[in-house]
């Protein structure tokens, strides 16, 4: 993250906003009652997180490139304690 008041501050979250946007509007301009936006809001914030690819994550979702980072050793340490017969 770059320093309060850059113009860089708030890049990311303006490119997220501006996907949801984009994605979930699609021409209209209202829904018809608060339930039916936020339902919406929840479908495409589940399609984002599991489904949707991601060029900066190697396309792959969100949810995948989690648990991929989360199953992969960090060090060789425990790279090495994680090998197969190695209590």
């Amino acid at each position: 993250m770059s320093a309060i008041g850059s113009s860089a501050d708030n890049a990311l979250a303006e490119s997220f906003k501006a996907t949801f946007k984009r994605e979930t509007l699609k021409g209209r301009k209202t829904w018809f009652s608060e339930c039916e936006a936020r339902l919406d809001t929840f479908r495409w914030l589940h399609r984002y997180i599991t489904r949707r690819r991601h060029s900066r994550l190697g396309h792959r979702s969100p949810i995948v490139y989690e648990t991929a980072s989360r199953t992969t050793p960090t060090t060789l340490t425990s790279a090495a304690l994680s090998m197969p017969g190695r209590s």
